[in-house]
């Protein structure tokens, strides 16, 4: 690497957050970038350290020290270069991945990790500043027609990198934009939509079609598709919510998070509020607000409600409070258990773990309260954890409004799935492999969460950039697009 001793000579230091009483007030991304040259000198911190397993911590196996060093010695042009090679969107996962890749950075053992997110963000965000970005348009059109349904980021992966391969592509989305849960169901202050409109422009000019409004297998069907297109692509999503099954679910203030999260973004994008909110509007301003659900779609939950105008947040967990460190001895490099406070949560609400919420209390219809127990996670014979209930544990939570924030089970049932035919797996994805992608249907593959269940945008996007290099060996014998 460029300099050996970066690591001992400089300290970790990241991008800092606009103060929570201010950011707060609006719906603007509040992560300050750093000066170029503290970017150099954190990349400088990559320590050569022979095995990089940064790189298995990476989903789509980023060239993390490479660029790291070429961003340390100022070759920012050619840094952006490495890292498009496997990333087509780092500036969507150097905003909202978590960064696996910083928790098997060989330097976490003893030290702080390489700050490789905002790295990673710092080096696109310059590219698109100076122009470095451009569209990549194949010279050679194969005459092929790919379809690929759901345009989330391994619809999106998967259709630039067919585009690129001269194919002709079309992309179908239900919703009124393109984006999926990276337009509406992440708050735009931790991803602005301009950012996944810039890369739509880049793409139409390398010539994908992008159909907004089709919901495939109810406006248009499957058959129409395969009839009309070469290969099919899934990549609709993980869409169905866990719910919440007890009494009172029926209660009037009682909403899937999506539901909610979703309208806001829509406020944010200039829909009026019947267009936004056609099926009544959910609200957190003025109210005592509770989040069922620990994620970071509970954590989403939690900064919205909060810009809204809330009167109290408090966010829920079943499961035990983490430890504040991992044993790195033992869980190095994969990703830890422990404690960890999102910016949401910085910016105020109340946590609670190992709570059971038992039943929902109201009046005229509408929750007023939440009844909840205390639990504790014990052994059972067999060895598994079970819950046991805590005696004189059971409490009351003054709720008006309650966000259910619990994960997801799975892709939608009906419609599309229903019509493809598709074997599925035992949860209820679309069963295919990832060496291939294909479904037990000809001609139709699944990338993303649709195929793997519930997961992060990073892995979306190497499902996606994988499947589109299977779709094209399977229409033109052999590619050249990577793997």
């Amino acid at each position: 690497m460029g300099k050996i001793t970066g690591f001992l000579e400089f300290e970790r230091s990241d991008r800092p957050y606009e103060k929570a009483e201010k950011r707060r007030t609006n719906w603007k991304e509040f992560v300050k970038p750093l000066a170029y040259d503290d970017v150099s000198r954190q990349a400088s911190r990559c320590m050569d350290c022979g095995v990089p397993y940064c790189h298995n911590g990476c989903p789509v196996n980023n060239l993390i020290p490479d660029w790291n060093d070429l961003v340390y010695r100022d070759q920012w042009r050619t840094a952006l270069e490495t890292l498009h090679s496997t990333n087509n969107f780092p500036e969507f996962t150097g905003r909202i991945c978590p960064a696996p890749c910083e928790a098997s950075c060989t330097l976490n053992i003893i030290e702080k990790p390489v700050t490789i997110k905002t790295i990673e963000c710092q080096i696109v965000d310059r590219g698109w500043e100076e122009g470095w970005v451009q569209p990549q348009i194949p010279k050679v059109k194969t005459g092929r027609n790919v379809a690929v349904v759901g345009s989330g980021p391994a619809g999106l992966a998967c259709a630039q990198q067919l585009a690129r391969a001269g194919h002709n592509v079309t992309l179908f989305e239900k919703s009124d934009r393109i984006g999926g849960l990276l337009r509406y169901g992440i708050p735009d202050f931790k991803l602005e939509k301009h950012l996944i409109d810039r890369r739509m422009r880049q793409m139409e000019a390398e010539g994908v079609t992008f159909r907004t409004g089709v919901e495939v297998g109810v406006g248009i069907s499957v058959a129409m598709l395969l009839a009309d297109f070469d290969a099919l692509v899934l990549s609709g999503g993980a869409e169905n919510p866990r719910d919440l099954e007890i009494e009172g679910r029926e209660l009037s203030g009682i909403h899937f998070a999506m539901d909610f999260l979703r309208q806001q973004n829509k406020r944010n994008a200039g829909d009026d509020e019947a267009h936004a909110a056609p099926d009544g509007t959910i609200s957190a301003k003025g109210k005592h607000v509770v989040v069922i659900g620990g994620g970071d779609t509970g954590s989403d939950c939690i900064g919205t409600s909060i810009r809204q105008g809330a009167a109290s947040v408090t966010q829920l967990e079943i499961m035990p409070q983490p430890p504040a460190h991992e044993n790195k001895a033992l869980t190095w490099p994969d990703w830890p258990l422990k404690f960890r406070t999102s910016s949401s949560q910085e910016e105020g609400c109340e946590r609670d773990w190992s709570v059971l919420t038992r039943r929902a209390i109201g009046e005229n219809g509408r929750i007023t309260a939440l009844e909840c127990a205390r639990v504790e996670w014990v052994k059972g014979a067999d060895g598994r954890q079970r819950m046991e209930e805590i005696p004189e544990g059971r409490f009351q939570l003054k709720a008006d409004l309650v966000l259910l924030a619990m994960g997801f089970l799975g892709p939608r049932a009906g419609g599309l799935l229903e019509q493809s035919g598709v074997a599925r797996d035992p949860r209820g994805n679309v069963a295919a492999n990832v060496v291939d992608y294909k479904t037990s249907a000809a001609k139709m593959f699944s990338c993303g969460d649709m195929r793997r269940g519930q997961s992060l945008v990073v892995w979306a996007i190497r499902e996606g950039r994988q499947c589109a290099r299977a779709v094209d060996e399977f229409l033109m014998g052999t590619s050249l697009l990577p793997r």
